[in-house]
C-alpha cells in the first residue's frame, strides 16, 4: 500500500523514492530507483489521495499517448503503475531540470536560445507529424539536461492523439492547459476548432518569456488574460535588452510575433518552417554577432489539407451584428434573428462577433434547440446557462462572492428553482432551501420570472450579455414564452438576443413566426439578417488560400465546385 502524508506519496512498491524533485498543486514529482535492476527514475504522482474521474483520465492519457513515442527530445515514459486509487507514473531518469529553472540558474546566451528553440522546434515537427497536439507547451514542462544542452518534452495529460483523417479537435466546452500559454482558440471563444498550430501560439509565448524573462500578457484574473490571448497584441520586444545583455535582434521578435498571432493561418503553417528561420538566424548570429532582417516563412509550406477556419464574403452581415452589438452596449436591448437555408453559415456568422464581443468584455453565451427533444422545455437557454456558470466557476475567489451576492439579491431564497435546472449554480450561490411546489402556468411563470432577473444580474454596462440561441425554428412553447417574458418592457437594457432559425422550415403560421410577429407590436426592436449563397468569387477566394495557389490556377476547381453547391458554404468546404 501507498502511505500518505502531507505530500502524499512515501513508498511506492517495486521503487525506491527518495527526494522530491516538484510539488505542484495537482501532483507530486520524486527521485527514484527501480528496485529490480536498479535503474534510477522519476516517479509522478497524483497528489490527492482519492483522485477523480477526469484527474484520473488524464492522469493515464499522458502514458496512452507518449509510450509510443520514439524522439530525442520527448520524454517516453517507461511504466504505469496502478496503486490504491490513483496511478504513478515511471519515467526515465535523465538528470534534466526545468527549462525555467535552468535559465535563471545559469543565464544562458542567444546562441543556447537558438539551440534550445530548434530542439523544440523538431519536437513539434514529430508531434504534428504523428498527429498528437500537446495543447500545454510551457517552460514547466520542458526539461533541459544543463550539461549536454538536450531539451526534453514531458506531460501529455491534457494532449489530444487525432484519428489519421482527422486535422482539427472541435473549439473546447472548457478551459484546458495553463492560461499564461493558452493559444486563443483553446479558450472556446474564438469560433475555430484546434490543430497542430494551437502548440505554435504556447511555444511562441514560451520563447517570449525565456528571451526577456516576462509573459507577454500577466494578469492573475482568469478573464484578463482570456480577453489578452484573443483581443491584444503582444509588445515588441525588438527594444528590449534579452539574454546576453543586448538588443533583441528585429527579426526574432518578429519569428516569436508571428507563432503569436492571433489566428492560426497567420502563425507559421510548419515546424520546418519556423525551423528554417531559426537557423537562418543562428548561422547569421554565429559569423557576425547580429541578425539583418528578412523575410520570414520563406520556406513556411503547410503539409497537409486544411480549410481555413474563416468567412468569405460576410462582411457585411457580420458589421451589422456589430452594429447591433454596439447599440446593445450603450444600454439597448434587441433582437437580431439570421435566417437562410441549412448550411448556408448562419452559426458561422454569428460565431464570428463572438471575438469582437469578448474584445469588449462582454459575454457570449450559446444554446442549441434540437429537432428531436421539443419536448423538453427551455433546452437551449438550460445548455447555455450552464456553460455560463461553468465559466464563472473558473473566476476567481473575489469573482465569486461578488456573483453570489448578486445572484441572491436578485432571486432571494428561490435558488433551489434555477438549481434544479442549472446543476452549476448551486457551485455559485451554495446549496439553497426548497421551494414551494407549484403546477402548470404558475410553475412556469414563476421560472420565467426567475430566470429574467437572474439574467439581469449579467446584463451589466460593465459586461453586455449576448445570448445566442440556434435552431429556433425547433424552439418549444416554453422558450417562445420566455423569449417575450425577457424583450418587452426590458428596464435594465445591455442584452443582445441572437436567433438563427431555417427560414424554409418556418411559415407565416409557425409558432416563432407568431412570437416574432407579437413582440414587434410590443415595439421590440427586431432585425433579420437572410443569408444568400457565396458568389463564385468569395469561392475562388476559399480555393486558392486552402490550396495556397492564385486565384487563376483556382478557378477552373472552383467552377466544379459551385456547379455541384451553388454555392452553399457547408456543401462547398464538404
Amino acid at each position: 500500500m501507498i502511505s500518505y502524508h502531507t505530500k502524499a506519496v512515501t513508498t511506492l512498491p517495486g521503487y525506491q523514492l527518495g527526494q522530491c524533485l516538484y510539488e505542484g498543486p495537482r501532483t507530486l514529482v520524486y527521485q527514484g530507483m527501480r528496485l529490480g535492476d536498479g535503474a534510477s527514475t522519476i516517479v509522478k504522482i497524483l497528489r490527492t489521495p482519492h483522485p477523480s474521474f477526469n484527474q484520473l483520465v488524464q492522469f493515464r492519457n499522458q502514458y496512452a499517448i507518449a509510450r509510443h513515442l520514439q524522439h530525442a527530445n520527448i520524454v517516453t515514459p517507461l511504466a504505469l503503475e496502478s496503486y490504491g486509487n490513483g496511478y504513478a507514473l515511471i519515467m526515465p531518469d535523465s538528470k534534466a531540470m526545468a527549462l525555467h529553472d535552468y535559465w535563471h540558474k545559469f543565464n544562458p546566451n542567444l546562441e543556447e536560445f537558438f539551440v534550445i528553440s530548434l530542439q523544440l522546434a523538431d519536437a513539434l515537427h514529430y508531434l504534428s507529424q504523428e498527429q498528437i497536439i500537446h495543447k500545454d507547451i510551457k517552460p514547466a514542462n520542458i526539461l533541459i539536461c544543463p550539461h549536454s544542452k538536450q531539451i526534453k518534452l514531458i506531460d501529455f495529460s491534457i494532449s489530444s492523439l487525432l484519428p489519421k483523417e482527422t486535422q482539427t479537435i472541435q473549439t473546447p466546452n472548457s478551459l484546458e492547459g495553463t492560461l499564461a500559454y493558452l493559444s486563443p482558440e483553446q479558450t472556446g471563444r474564438m469560433n475555430r476548432g484546434i490543430d497542430y498550430r494551437s502548440d505554435f501560439y504556447s511555444l511562441g509565448v514560451t520563447l517570449y518569456e525565456f528571451l526577456i524573462g516576462n509573459l507577454p500578457f500577466n494578469s492573475n484574473d482568469p478573464l484578463e488574460l482570456i480577453h489578452a490571448h484573443i483581443a491584444q497584441n503582444p509588445e515588441p520586444i525588438s527594444t528590449w535588452v534579452c539574454l546576453g545583455g543586448q538588443l533583441c535582434p528585429e527579426p526574432l521578435s518578429d519569428i516569436i510575433l508571428k507563432l503569436m498571432a492571433k489566428n492560426a493561418e497567420d502563425r507559421y503553417q510548419s515546424a520546418l518552417g519556423l525551423k528554417y528561420d531559426l537557423k537562418k538566424c543562428l548561422k547569421e548570429y554565429k559569423k557576425t554577432g547580429k541578425i539583418a532582417a528578412f523575410t520570414l516563412g520563406e520556406r513556411d509550406l503547410c503539409d497537409r489539407f486544411l480549410i481555413p477556419e474563416k468567412l468569405y464574403g460576410r462582411e457585411h452581415e457580420v458589421e451589422t451584428l456589430l452594429e447591433s452589438f454596439h447599440r446593445v452596449a450603450t444600454g439597448e436591448s434587441e433582437i437580431m434573428l439570421v435566417a437562410g437555408f441549412s448550411g448556408i453559415g448562419k452559426t458561422a456568422v454569428i460565431n464570428e462577433v463572438h471575438k469582437p464581443i469578448v474584445k469588449q468584455r462582454g459575454y457570449f453565451i450559446k444554446g442549441k434547440f434540437d429537432q428531436f427533444n421539443r419536448n423538453i422545455p427551455f433546452s437551449a437557454f438550460v445548455q447555455a446557462f450552464r456553460d455560463f456558470m461553468g465559466r464563472l466557476l473558473r473566476e476567481s475567489d473575489s469573482a465569486l462572492a461578488h456573483w453570489k451576492r448578486k445572484i441572491l439579491e436578485a432571486i432571494g431564497e428561490n435558488g433551489r428553482v434555477l438549481i434544479d435546472v442549472i446543476p452549476e449554480l448551486e457551485r455559485i450561490i451554495g446549496v439553497q432551501p426548497p421551494v414551494p411546489e407549484l403546477s402548470g402556468s404558475a410553475a412556469q411563470n414563476r421560472f420565467n420570472l426567475l430566470l429574467e432577473k437572474f439574467i439581469a444580474v449579467f446584463t451589466t454596462k460593465e459586461h453586455p450579455l449576448t445570448l445566442f440561441l440556434d435552431d429556433l425554428q425547433w424552439a418549444d412553447s416554453a422558450s417562445l414564452n420566455l423569449l417575450k417574458v425577457l424583450m418587452v418592457d426590458r428596464q435594465t437594457g445591455y442584452l443582445l438576443l441572437l436567433g438563427a432559425y431555417r427560414d424554409n422550415e418556418v411559415f407565416p403560421a409557425h409558432p416563432l413566426m407568431l412570437t416574432l410577429a407579437e413582440l414587434q407590436k410590443q415595439q421590440t426592436t427586431i432585425s433579420t439578417i437572410t443569408l444568400t449563397p457565396l458568389s463564385i468569387p468569395h469561392i475562388n477566394q476559399l480555393v486558392a488560400e486552402t490550396l495556397s495557389c492564385s486565384i487563376e490556377l483556382a478557378a477552373p476547381l472552383t467552377h466544379l465546385i459551385y456547379q455541384n453547391t451553388k454555392g452553399n458554404p457547408f456543401f462547398t468546404t464538404q
